[in-house]
């Protein structure tokens, strides 16, 4: 019995898409419970770990003696277990099926706590994602394992060795094909998540990865930064020599990126075109700067046939970068933070590297009068639909100009804050006019709808590249403090700041204004009301910042009366 598990050790099966191993000696060890009790159980355990560590000896020693102790916690509890509940040694019966069962359950149960445990302890992995991992990953095949042992059961009972012998020519078949299957699904993820020309991963597994770096630096603090880049004057070079000598060029590029990050756990993706990604966790935005520069001077020094017809006489790239920040919710936003970057690299003269939010990006003096009749035309539509809204959103861009020179923004978090309150109800426009201007109290369903037109307008923004960077104030100026507002339930600082005072102004607005479906507040009213739901609806600093503005602004309104 310790040779077979130690034959079922040597022949596991990876799983997909992981390749976790797992073994079938669990098997042995559950048949010899059922069989034979806890004392041969644990025998048969003692001889085939000392097999294993005479065959392994050295640096897996430790790791030997870890899985003896967790198998002995497993199989000791599995054998109290099955006794407890009437189990009986020797053959396989109906029953008891209870016992067997609970038996397997437990140890099941035992064996995922425990590795979770210890990969918590040793390796420093989040308790939860590693069970649920774990989980997803193997419980199908685990409980084909437990299953298998019942099999065993049986034939070792009744057929002896030959029963055995059986058992260990069907396990190691099953190793065998899932080697070949596991083989197989590899040359499968590889041909679908690699670019076939440069070699260097798809557009789609960017994705992927970006997601999970993002969710992962989300709960362990650890900073992740994404950079954009394009080869400068590309067009120019595919013209004069031809697509092939770009394309040859292309993958010289990505060579380069492939060798200069080899030893890094940075993921170099091809974007699309001559563009390409540089997915780089536990990189913050000055360290990411510090190798996009480095790299870009290492291309400039890169010598390709060609070359010299590029208006600085090298190769370049331009190159956006854009760290993540607990406010960024989606994947989307990071990539557009980045790729604004990228533009202003381009618009700058190329050759450069330029990080979003850094100072020089600031800086720039953006007119944005244009962007405010842009909006302002859309928000005509509706004159004929719902007047209030058109003047609640004025009102609203008016409080959000003052609160911006409050808040010292600089330029470009002005614009997006003025501009995303102009904007912020536009998905209203997608709401049936009966229910904008209902005079009753709107039904439960007719709540509902209203509530998606955070939704619309974030979709009606996202088609319009100049106004891409306004969605979050569209989609999440209903958002509460406390999470328990909508669409997503962010609470606290997962709602981007400037965000939490937008819903302060608007919510101060829609008190103080005349609406349909509630009663109209004074502005001390309104102020007891903000006060009343700051901590709870409102982030309470900005709140009573903005009390102060309200109070300060009557004060001075009402001394220019007088």
């Amino acid at each position: 019995m310790a040779g077979a598990a130690v034959i079922l050790t040597v022949f596991t099966f990876q799983l997909p898409p992981q390749g976790n191993g797992l073994s079938l000696d669990s098997s042995v060890y559950l048949a010899c419970i059922f069989i034979f009790g806890l004392s041969f159980t644990l025998m048969v355990l003692l001889l085939s770990s000392l097999v294993l560590l005479l065959l392994e000896w050295g640096s897996t020693a430790g790791k030997h003696i870890n899985n003896f102790s967790i198998y002995c916690i497993m199989i000791a509890s599995a054998s109290f277990i099955f006794t407890a509940l009437g189990g009986m040694q020797g053959p396989l019966l109906s029953s008891h099926l209870e016992a067997y069962v609970s038996a397997m359950a437990v140890y099941f149960i035992l064996n995922t706590l425990l590795i979770g445990f210890y990969y918590y302890v040793v390796f420093h992995k989040n308790l939860y994602n590693t069970l649920k991992g774990m989980l997803t990953d193997t419980i199908l095949a685990y409980a084909c394992t437990l299953v298998l042992s019942l099999v065993l059961t049986i034939l070792l009972y009744h057929n002896h060795m030959v029963g055995l012998g059986l058992f260990l020519c069907l396990s190691i078949l099953i190793s065998y094909s899932f080697k070949r299957l596991f083989s197989m699904y590899r040359d499968i993820e590889e041909r679908f998540n690699r670019d076939p020309r440069t070699g260097l991963f798809t557009h789609s597994y960017f994705e992927q990865a970006l997601e999970e770096e993002m969710s992962s630096s989300k709960i362990s603090g650890t900073a992740l930064s994404l950079a954009m880049i394009d080869i400068d004057d590309f067009k120019k070079y595919n013209d004069h020599f031809g697509h092939l000598k770009g394309d040859g060029l292309i993958v010289f590029l990505a060579e380069l990126l492939k060798r200069e990050t080899e030893n890094t756990n940075i993921i170099v993706s091809r974007y699309g075109g001559e563009e390409f990604t540089l997915l780089m966790p536990g990189y913050d935005a000055a360290a990411a700067r510090n190798f996009m520069e480095s790299l870009r001077r290492t291309l400039n020094h890169s010598r390709f046939e060609g070359s010299e017809i590029f208006p600085q006489g090298c190769l370049a790239f331009s190159a956006g970068i854009a760290a993540y920040q607990p406010d960024v919710h989606f994947k989307s936003e990071l990539v557009d933070h980045a790729d604004q970057a990228l533009y202003y690299a381009k618009k700058q003269g190329k050759n450069l590297v330029h990080t979003y939010g850094s100072q020089s990006l600031l800086e720039q003096d953006i007119d944005f009068s244009q962007d405010v009749r842009d909006i302002e035309q859309q928000l005509n539509l509706f004159m004929y639909k719902d007047l209030e809204t058109f003047k609640h959103s004025k009102r609203v861009f008016r409080y959000a100009m003052d609160i911006s020179e409050l808040l010292n923004l600089d330029t470009l978090s002005k614009r997006q804050f003025t501009l995303g309150a102009l904007i912020h109800d536009i998905g209203k426009l997608e709401i049936p006019w009966g229910i904008l201007n209902k005079k009753d109290k709107l039904s439960l369903e007719e709540w509902e709808m209203v509530k998606w037109h955070v939704t619309w307008g974030k979709e009606m923004a996202l088609t319009n590249e100049k106004f891409k960077d306004l969605a979050p104030y569209i989609e999440l100026h209903h958002e509460r403090y406390d999470g328990k507002g909508y669409p997503y339930g962010f609470k606290g600082d997962e709602i981007p700041r400037l965000c939490r005072m937008l819903t302060i102004i608007d919510s101060f607005d829609a008190m103080t204004t005349e609406r349909p479906y509630q009663p109209t507040k004074s502005f001390k009213e309104a102020v007891v009301e903000l006060r009343a739901c700051a901590g709870s609806q409102f982030d309470p600093e900005l709140t009573e910042l903005f009390i102060r503005y309200i109070e300060k602004r009557e004060v001075c309104g009402s001394e220019a009366a007088i």
